[in-house]
This record gives structure tokens, sequence and C-alpha cells, in this order.
């Protein structure tokens, strides 16, 4: 008889899509939570039990089972699983085995985080494609928010930003034609949210008026600037 959850059941027969998160820290375990939100099966895996028995009822399933063992990972069935996430970062020894013994088992899209440039190189160097560091980028995206007039803020890289942002005064009351942001300022105004609260397209005849939101994109320094001038 296979004793094994439905849910893991489910994930081998591939009748579902799921994210396996290794490492329920605050970056897993805030990671993990909101894929569960937005309707995503969530396995999620740590070695502390008071951490396993918080997201209880939380995520699809949680265990506490040792990454580093391959046999844990394999009873899990984690390499069957569309994504996995590897969560752990303050013990750099464990987020490296854990990584390799994923690739070894053919996982198909591994996720891992890096606490460092050096953390980061290793990953890297062991074919992890998503390499990711949030509290680099965290850093980063607030350092943008304080020094500027933008709402939010998202980086993709140095010739593209995503920023919101009041409306800046010279261009309130004019067509987006008319106030040629796009010439001016080297940027695009792709949303504006008005007195509704509702988001709409922007185009050529779209009116700016005073206190609209605005969805810009364009190169990093450009959008920072243009939204100094709210």
């Amino acid at each position: 008889m296979d004793n094994t959850p439905a849910f893991l059941r489910r994930r081998r027969n591939r009748d579902a899509s799921a994210v396996a998160v290794i490492g329920l820290g605050r970056f897993g375990g805030s990671l993990a939570t909101e894929l569960a939100r937005s309707g995503t099966e969530v396995l999620g895996i740590d070695t502390d039990e008071d951490t396993v028995q918080s997201l209880n009822g939380v995520l699809t399933h949680v265990v506490r089972a040792d990454s580093t063992k391959q046999v844990a990972l394999e009873q899990l069935g984690v390499a069957d699983f569309d994504r996995v996430v590897v969560g752990i970062g303050t013990d750099i020894q464990a987020s490296i085995l854990t990584t390799s013994l994923l690739k070894r088992m053919g996982a198909r899209s591994i996720w891992a985080k890096a606490i460092s440039e050096q953390h980061g190189l290793i990953l890297e160097q062991l074919g992890i494609e998503h390499v990711v560091y949030p509290e680099a980028d965290m850093g980063r995206r607030v350092a943008h928010l304080v020094r500027g007039a933008m709402l939010d803020y998202v980086e993709f890289d140095s010739d593209l930003s995503v920023a919101k942002t009041v409306a800046p005064r010279e261009i309130v009351g004019q067509t987006l034609e008319a106030s040629a942001v796009r010439r001016r300022h080297g940027v695009t105004i792709v949303k504006i949210k008005g007195a509704d609260g509702k988001w709409h397209a922007a185009g050529a005849a779209s009116v700016v008026r005073e206190g609209d939101l605005l969805i810009v994109i364009g190169p990093v320094e450009r959008t920072e600037r243009f939204a100094a001038l709210a």
C-alpha cells in the first residue's frame, strides 16, 4: 500500500502544478505563504519543528526533513515538482548541498536564495539559473523609494524599471501626446489611476489630472528623475 500523502501522489502523477519550498525562514516562509494564498499547491520543508507546526494548515503540506539527505528529498518526491525554491540562507553548507542534490536528481526549475556574492557565485557554478538576493534587492528598492518621490518601484535591469508616482504638475491638464513625456523625459506612461480609483490604459489622448497616479516605464535614472518632478 502506498502511504504517500495524496498531495504528493498527485505531484508524482503530474496532474497539478505546485512548488516545493525548502527552508521556511523569513524569506522562504513568506514566499510559501504568499504562493499558498494565490492558490498554488505548496510543499514546505524545514528542519525546525516549531516552524513546521506554525505553517501547518497554511501550506498544502509541510514536513520536517533534512534537505541535505537525498533519501529525504526522494521520499517527498521533490524532484517531481514544477519548481523548487531553496530558501536556506545562513547555513551556506546546507544551501549548497541541497541545491547540488536537486541538480543531481534532475529537478527542472530551481530557485535559490543567496546571502552574498560568493554564495551566489557558487550556486551559479552548480548550474542554478535563478539565484535571488532578497536582502540586497530589497535594499536597492527601498533606497530608490527613500530618495525619490516614487510610491513603488521595481527594477528589471539597468535600462528597464517600473515606477508608481503621482502625476507631475507640469503635465497636469494635458494629453499625453501634448505633454510629450516620452520625448522630453525618455519614459513611457502606461497606466493612469484617476478619481474613480481604477487603473486605465494610457494612450495619446489620455488627459492627466491633478492627483492622478501613474505607472511609468523607462531606464532607471530617467524614471527616477521623472518621478522627482511630482
